[in-house]
């Protein structure tokens, strides 16, 4: 997980790279006093392309010969640059498993001590020298075997000079993720490292401390990012696994976070074992969540469906997951979305409506579409989106507007599980809010939704009046756009009023509206997680004028209760 940048300045260089020397200078371990069974999981497909020398991080792609050594690649940008020396690539090689990724592994980590071992290099932040740490310690059986006793020696004494460097430094990391990192590193230092334990008494204490800070009471963390939680809440049940085998008990602050985030957790889980796909995150690797789930010990979830600013609605055998509060703001809107309102739709283990994704590994262009409300499964209205996104060219760039006013309900009814939200993102320019209505019948075969855009008494009717001049007698156009999952082949029937849905197990649904919009397929695009290529596939989209100060639309997903075979895909 890639959540924040390291950003090594002229001020924190000299400290840096003392604490280093300081490090060396002290007695260094000879080795493990355990060694835990790796937790960090990778991604096998990812692990092939480096031994191909395809190197993809940071929405950079570098491609180089097959043996090519990763610290003689040209660094096209900072996030680069700290994604390698990170090591999160050590999960994709292991993840990969064979002799050649791990010699390439070998290779790769021996040739680090050997460059930047003594403090030199981008690598020396606090929080990239914790990810060294921990990815070092957990896929250690991974990358010991078949070195011999100089080179052993060698990566337990890098492993007792980062330490060293993490004990001094860990209060110059940043706040948030990166200090809980940091913490963590020294937390596996002190458990895991022959003459290292006085380290974890004091890592434990900053880490209640930080867990109280950046968790809040629901178990939500600032940034809203989904796939965020799920790696720190991981990082958090693996290092109480650690602690806990290592004959000590976590700290109240560590467990009461870990308590809190799994209910949270749980509540944003989609019927696949997928997380939303909003705010900079993706729907996570399969399986991640329900293993840090279990190991967690932790039961229940949120009963109100509430879970950091997402509202959950489901029936048997489907999971409705609705973005329902306002997007975050200032330092933690660098990967937020223009997505209030946004819902997906998930039946069994088949995604149907999604959101197109973050696009974090793509160019700039695909970025930030990716954060726009087009890229979303809701309402636009006049092509805008409902926050605005800061100018300029940064591939970072925080949220400049968001939607002032954002209020959601949820309740029972005699049909079902209903969800009501509101938002006034496009008040200023048309003088119109946005109201979602949601409804999930009891079995979970049909979902009811009503889009209504509304120009109250007062101010909002002159700023409609002034609006409709400008937009034309046409009115101000609207679109509701439902992006289907890659996976989904849809179909219009003759008439072109109802659209047919066929997901990969071939199960079917359809999609009726009440004839105040007209249908339409268009082309769309799906952002995987870990790739630099999007994936093509439909949307489906409902399009009309709002004339009035009142418009309503009203449409429907219903699932054939018959599984029906699959005539066309698009």
């Amino acid at each position: 997980m890639n959540s924040s940048d390291s950003n090594p300045t002229l001020s924190n260089w000299f400290p840096n790279r003392a604490a280093v020397l300081g490090a060396i200078l002290k007695r260094g371990s000879t080795g493990f006093t355990a060694t835990p069974e790796p937790c960090f999981v990778g991604r096998t497909h990812i692990g092939s392309e480096l031994l191909r020398g395809k190197f993809s991080f940071s929405g950079h792609c570098v491609e180089s010969s097959s043996d090519a050594d990763i610290w003689e690649l040209k660094s096209p940008g900072r996030g680069f640059a700290n994604q390698i020396h990170g090591f999160g690539w050590l999960d994709d090689l292991a993840a990969a498993g064979n002799v050649k990724a791990r010699k390439r592994a070998q290779k790769w980590l021996l040739n680090w001590i050997n460059r930047y071992g003594t403090g030199k290099g981008p690598g020396w932040t606090p929080e990239l020298a914790a990810r060294r740490m921990f990815r070092w310690i957990n896929h250690s059986r991974f990358i010991l075997k078949g070195l011999d006793k100089r080179q052993s020696e060698a990566f337990f004494r890098s492993m007792s000079v980062q330490a060293g460097f993490l004990a001094s430094r860990w209060q110059a990391s940043s706040p948030g993720l990166p200090r809980i990192e940091t913490v963590v590193g020294m937390i596996y230092a002190g458990i895991y490292l022959d003459g290292m334990a006085s380290h974890l008494a004091p890592a434990s204490a900053a880490l209640d401390v930080e867990c109280a800070k950046q968790i809040d009471e629901r178990g939500g963390i600032a940034s809203r990012n989904p796939e965020e939680l799920l790696y720190l809440f991981a990082l958090l049940v693996w290092t109480a696994q650690s602690i806990s085998e290592a004959g000590r008990s976590p700290g109240e602050g560590h467990w009461s976070a870990i308590r809190r985030m799994a209910l949270c957790m749980r509540t944003l889980r989609h019927s696949d074992g997928g997380l939303p796909r909003f705010h900079g995150g993706g729907g996570g690797i399969e399986g991640h969540l329900d293993s840090a789930l279990s190991n967690s010990g932790v039961k229940g979830w949120l009963t109100d469906g509430k879970s950091m600013g997402f509202t959950r609605i489901a029936a048997g055998r489907c999971t409705v997951i609705i973005d329902s509060a306002s997007p975050p703001v200032g330092k933690d809107s660098f990967n937020a979305h223009a997505s209030t309102l946004a819902f997906e739709l998930t039946s069994g283990l088949c995604p149907l409506v999604v959101n197109c994704g973050h696009g974090m590994n793509m160019d700039l262009n695909m970025q930030k579409a990716g954060r726009a409300t087009p890229s979303h499964s809701t309402l636009v209205l006049a092509g805008q989106s409902s926050s605005r996104i800061s100018k300029g060219g940064n591939r970072r760039a925080p949220l400049s507007k968001v939607p002032g006013n954002v209020a959601s309900t949820t309740s029972q009814s005699a049909g079902g599980m209903r969800f009501y939200g509101r938002h006034d993102g496009y008040r200023d320019l048309t003088g119109l809010e946005h109201e979602r209505k949601l409804e999930l019948s009891h079995d979970g075969i049909v979902l009811k939704g009503e889009d209504l855009l509304v120009a109250d008494e007062g101010g909002n009717m002159g700023l409609f009046d002034r609006a409709r001049k400008k937009f034309g007698n046409e009115g101000i156009y609207f679109e509701i756009r439902f992006h289907l999952h890659p996976n989904v082949g849809v179909e219009f029937d003759e008439e072109g009023s109802i659209a047919r849905m066929i997901l990969e197990n071939g199960e079917s649904w359809m999609l009726s509206h009440d004839g105040n919009a007209a249908l339409q397929l268009e082309r769309s695009v799906y952002f995987p997680d870990e790739s630099l290529e999007p994936r093509a596939t439909s949307q489906i989209v409902l399009s009309g004028s709002a004339i009035k100060y009142r418009t309503r639309i009203k449409w429907r997903f219903s699932r054939f209760r018959k599984v029906l075979p699959l005539d066309s895909r698009i």
